[in-house]
């Protein structure tokens, strides 16, 4: 379906790359090391995804909160100064309780744990946001058009939401006196981002501070307490899969541990200090071989960042011509891009089963494009090419694995 109008929303993407360049200009000129290659790259590579299924979710949330308005809501409120202001506290509110149960309901933290695995704290940190996430989320905004706020009321606010958190992942920015007292700030939000003991499970805010304030869960900065950034166990790999869905293995092996119906449910509705560290260590034990040093060459590092841009290239033109493709050509292009960060997750951690997607790769690009100019000629080479990716295909493995320098340790 063509509807002909550029979304320019997905100028969002460049505005944001270039703020994370002055971010790391910023830490080079006072010799700062808040930027690590392989956490940006892992960090914009998970933002990277969750985009692009914002392409494909976007008008289902839209259309299910319109149901819900619709269908069930209470009072039908007229947009005015009040009200707006009164839809902002209420979301912020929400935001808190859905922060906070993500941090303390296991089956939640599976999907907002992604958020908390980068042991940097940057700009690029803000972009580690994952499909799951929008999806419990959704289960809270509910509750707005339950209410009787309609819809275009609803998304508004809600990109306010999405976009002031951005400016909150930093550590360039110090006490903002007076603003600390209201507002969630860079400072209050590096205390959430924490894991140290004395800032556990603080500072769950979106914008405004005031409910933490109100419900116990605020703590300050201590400059005495430096903030150590990720996970209290920290997981230390970078294949994208793994990074989004090793919880919910810990909870599956937890599950199946657990005696009794009591004991089960609580692996899974119970709190993520119930969930023993040495499952996590068993699992990688089983699904990978051993501990790697990832000490990449100039070849393989100039490679991961150039898929790592051209691959955020692409999706920003899949975002702002999104209108004018149809279904298949969306599907393929999608399907190229989460292939392609899979293979950068990969190729950080020096897997030689990386090979084969990027074959995968080539594919789609070549079966995007005959969908995109089908005539019998893109047919015929789609057709000759993938039978020399068959006929070449170990010896161009070789000497890919060869240039790259990929090799397990």
């Amino acid at each position: 379906m063509y509807t002909g109008r550029l979304n320019f929303l997905a100028f969002i993407i460049p505005l944001f790359l270039v703020l994370m360049l002055c971010e790391y200009w910023y830490s080079l000129k006072k010799q700062k090391r808040y930027y690590t290659f392989d956490e940006s790259i892992s960090n914009l590579n998970v933002g990277i995804v969750e985009r692009m299924c914002d392409m494909f979710s976007v008008s289902l949330f839209y259309f299910f909160f319109a149901w819900v308005y619709q269908n069930f809501a209470i009072f039908h409120i007229e947009a005015n100064l009040w009200t707006w202001i009164i839809l902002f506290l209420f979301t912020d509110f929400l935001w808190y309780w859905y922060h906070r149960y993500s941090h303390e309901i296991n089956l939640l933290w599976a999907a907002h744990v992604v958020h908390h695995q980068s042991e940097d704290y940057n700009f690029t940190v803000a972009a580690r946001i994952t499909i799951f996430q929008a999806v419990f989320r959704s289960l809270f905004w509910a509750f707005i058009p339950l209410l009787g706020f309609p819809p275009f009321m609803m998304t508004t606010i809600l990109l306010v939401h999405g976009v002031y958190p951005f400016f909150s992942h930093t550590q360039t920015v110090g006490n903002l006196g007076i603003f600390e007292k209201i507002l969630v700030t860079p400072s209050h939000h590096r205390v959430h981002h924490s894991s140290n003991e004395i800032y556990l499970d603080k500072n769950y805010g979106d914008i405004l501070i005031i409910w933490d304030k109100m419900f116990g869960t605020f703590i300050a900065e201590q400059r005495a307490e430096p903030c150590v950034y990720g996970l209290t166990k920290p997981i230390h790999r970078y294949t994208f899969l793994w990074q989004h869905f090793h919880y919910l293995f810990e909870i599956g092996l937890s599950f199946k541990r657990a005696v009794g119906f009591k004991n089960k449910m609580r692996t899974i509705f119970g709190r993520p200090d119930d969930i023993q560290p040495e499952i996590r260590e068993e699992l990688e034990r089983k699904i990978f071989a051993g501990t790697k040093t990832r000490v990449h060459g100039k070849n393989l590092s100039r490679y991961i960042f150039f898929q790592s841009i051209s691959t955020m290239g692409l999706l920003f033109f899949f975002l702002l011509y999104g209108n004018y493709q149809n279904s298949v050509q969306l599907l393929v292009g999608g399907l190229f891009i989460l292939c392609s960060v899979i293979c950068v997750g990969g190729l950080l951690e020096h897997e030689k089963w990386v090979f084969p997607l990027e074959m995968l790769r080539l594919f789609l690009v070549l079966l995007f494009i005959t969908i995109t100019f089908f005539s019998f000629p893109a047919l015929l080479v789609l057709f000759t090419i993938a039978m020399m990716q068959l006929t070449f295909y170990r010896p161009v493995k070789y000497h890919y694995e060869r240039i790259l320098h990929l090799s397990k340790h």
